[in-house]
């Protein structure tokens, strides 16, 4: 029997994504962020508060880099998600991270986070619902160690984790349970 739970934004798994700006003064700012995703296959959707020091950058810089947060840098997104960099300016210099700049976009790659995409603004939307950023991909970044022999992303040595909506934690990802677009063809005989 299932129960009635109301309206929860009750999504799993939710991505741990790190949105990462340069400030007005060129320093690094990251923020931990769950709702979003890619939304079309070169775009990708955040929704953020206006209010957070990377929606300022977003705005004045129009880019950013989103990057997979890794299992051996849990400690470090978390963080990224605890601080704001409104009243915490020294925020990524804390964190003991390193960042070097984009050659695509005026935004820090965050050098060890495993995967980064690279964004550049191509729309803000300010509605009842909130605030949303839609960015253009215009290039992936990946470390070489989470690559397989075909220099595809082996999800498996991505070392991601994910965000529980239900009770506020992390789960580590990465075992394949089933192959896309294969598992259920046998259903089509019927």
């Amino acid at each position: 029997m299932k129960k009635d739970l109301g309206v929860k934004p009750y999504v799993f798994p939710m991505p741990v994504l790190m949105i990462a700006t340069y400030g007005e003064d060129g320093a690094v700012d990251v923020m931990n962020m769950a709702w979003g995703g890619v939304c079309a296959e070169n775009m990708v959707a955040l929704n953020i508060d206006e209010d957070h020091k990377t929606s300022e950058n977003i705005k004045k810089r129009g880019a950013f880099t989103l990057s997979i947060a890794d299992v051996p840098h849990l400690k470090e997104a978390d963080f990224f998600g605890i601080a704001t960099g409104n009243k915490t300016p020294d925020k990524f210099e804390r964190s003991g991270l390193h960042a070097a700049k984009s050659t695509r976009v005026d935004a820090p790659v965050v050098q060890e986070f495993p995967l980064t995409l690279e964004c550049r603004v191509v729309e803000l939307q300010n509605t009842s619902y909130g605030f949303r950023v839609l960015g253009e991909i215009v290039n992936v970044l990946a470390d070489e160690a989470v690559l397989d022999e075909k220099g595809r992303v082996d999800p498996a040595k991505l070392n991601a984790f994910v965000f529980d909506q239900f009770q506020s934690g992390y789960y580590a990802v990465g075992e394949k349970v089933g192959q896309a677009w294969n598992s259920g063809a046998g259903l089509m005989k019927k």
